[in-house]
């Protein structure tokens, strides 16, 4: 939803008392006790699987994000050979990260590091597909079917709404926000690896560069 990162900050600013640990893994994230305000929010920002589908005020707009997507398309071939299901994995990748005011080039980082682009990877601690999501959000925030994690699309939208959170939870701070989300906070090998990949993704000034005001494109809910 498009006033998921807003409220999320006000949240924060509000000074609500968001979580308390409840099991800590090596290596995974943690589970957290959610508000049940916040917890509400989380399930909103997940529930709806409708399709991508963004929209531009200008033709400069669109024709800024084709290119965008032809240029990663063209980066990520060797890894993904099926054009059909390279350019859907990254216009969703682009459409769940600006849904959640991510760098899309971030996103794609984050998976390369993650998952190495496998659809159906699954780490030793459980966290599943291209953004190695660990299965108890399905239950804290969503349906509690872990099967949808080997969805692509819902698997990118539980990584980017996770991701969002932690990266509030932690002032913008991407390099505590990335160690949280790996489980591994304050220790610098995987922020480092996922900031190193987030370079090779970047993509000029256009759809894909850094910050939430990088395109003027929306989502449609």
């Amino acid at each position: 939803m498009r006033f998921f990162r807003l409220t999320l900050t006000l949240m924060l600013a509000c000074g609500l008392q968001w979580f308390v640990a409840v099991a800590a893994h090596a290596g995974n994230q943690q589970e957290e006790q959610l508000a049940d305000s916040l917890r509400s929010l989380l399930t909103q920002a997940v529930a709806d699987a409708r399709p991508p589908k963004p929209q531009f005020s200008t033709i400069e707009e669109r024709i800024a994000y084709l290119n965008w997507l032809g240029e990663m398309s063209d980066r990520l071939r060797e890894i993904v050979p099926d054009r059909r299901g390279r350019l859907e994995l990254l216009e969703s990748a682009w459409y769940e990260a600006r849904r959640a005011g991510l760098d899309p080039a971030l996103v794609l980082g984050l998976i390369q590091v993650e998952s190495a682009f496998r659809k159906y990877a699954i780490s030793s601690a459980g966290a599943t597909g291209y953004m190695q999501v660990m299965p108890f959000w399905t239950r804290v925030i969503g349906d509690g079917d872990r099967r949808k994690l080997f969805h692509m699309r819902s698997n990118l939208r539980y990584g980017c709404v996770i991701l969002r959170l932690y990266l509030d939870q932690e002032g913008g701070d991407y390099f505590m926000a990335l160690g949280r989300y790996n489980g591994s906070r304050g220790q610098a090998e995987y922020p480092n690896a996922v900031l190193s990949a987030w370079k090779h993704w970047e993509y000029g000034n256009s759809a894909g560069q850094k910050g939430e005001g990088s395109s003027a494109a929306t989502v449609v809910r």
